[in-house]
């Protein structure tokens, strides 16, 4: 579900603004984009509603990253009998103007698939990011 439509409290809009300025502070020509999914009807029925996706677009391509857009989602679990939500995964995939051209995964090996996969410095500042996106989502108060 886009970040802009999740931000339904105080707290929550600052662990996004969080994540945001996070990724821009190592990437600052990366521009954010908190409504990266059309708001039409076949694109909400493909929205997960326990997510948040926040997309980044470099000005071009980046050869250090394999692609010029950048989407992120952020997987919860949400506990129906106390009402919080649990960060469990962060999904991380790389487009170019050909379509998909890698993704990683927290939630199997973290490791990245596809044609052509970030620099491995890119790759480990990924990973820390992701890291830190789970921390930062399941700190305490519950959201």
């Amino acid at each position: 579900m886009n970040a802009a439509e999740m931000a339904t409290n105080l707290e929550f809009a600052s662990k996004i603004a969080t994540v945001v300025n996070l990724f821009k502070s190592e990437f600052p020509d990366a521009r954010s984009d908190l409504k990266p999914w059309k708001n039409d009807p076949q694109t909400r029925e493909l929205v997960d509603p326990d997510s948040i996706d926040i997309g980044f677009h470099f000005p071009g391509i980046s050869k250090s990253w394999q692609s010029r857009s950048i989407l992120i989602q952020i997987r919860f679990y949400h506990d129906h009998l106390n009402g919080s939500r649990r960060a469990i995964g962060v999904e991380v995939a790389g487009f170019s103007h050909i379509g998909e051209q890698w993704r990683l995964s927290t939630v199997e090996n973290w490791s990245f698939v596809g044609t052509s996969v970030p620099s491995v410095q890119v790759g480990e500042k990924l990973k820390d990011f992701c890291r830190q996106i789970l921390e930062i989502f399941n700190s305490a108060p519950p959201i």
